[in-house]
């Protein structure tokens, strides 16, 4: 299953780069095709919206979404859920996924 990690990065330290990452491994040992938007996106000086853009594209290729603790608090992880919802991908929580 080819999956989108997302989550908190605005006002995180380090944009989150590093949860993401450990996370990315985590899944991928577990057999996940991970597109993790860090690898999208390594350039921590680009602008939200030039990050998205990105991001969405990526995502609509995928077969669900791997939601991070703290999801919920992040404007664009909750834009990503929505647009995998109306897609019709597979809604997943990393949490579940690595017990």
């Amino acid at each position: 299953m080819r999956i989108y990690l997302s989550g908190p990065m605005s006002g995180v330290p380090e944009h989150n780069f590093p949860a993401f990452n450990a996370y990315a491994a985590r899944l991928r040992g577990r057999g996940y095709t991970v597109v993790n938007p860090v690898e999208i996106n390594p350039d921590a000086t680009m602008s939200w919206e030039q990050c998205l853009r990105a991001d969405i594209k990526a995502l609509c290729d995928c077969d669900g979404i791997a939601l991070m603790p703290g999801w919920e608090r992040s404007k664009g992880a909750q834009l990503e859920q929505h647009v995998a919802h109306r897609l019709g991908l597979n809604i997943l929580y990393v949490t579940d996924l690595l017990k």
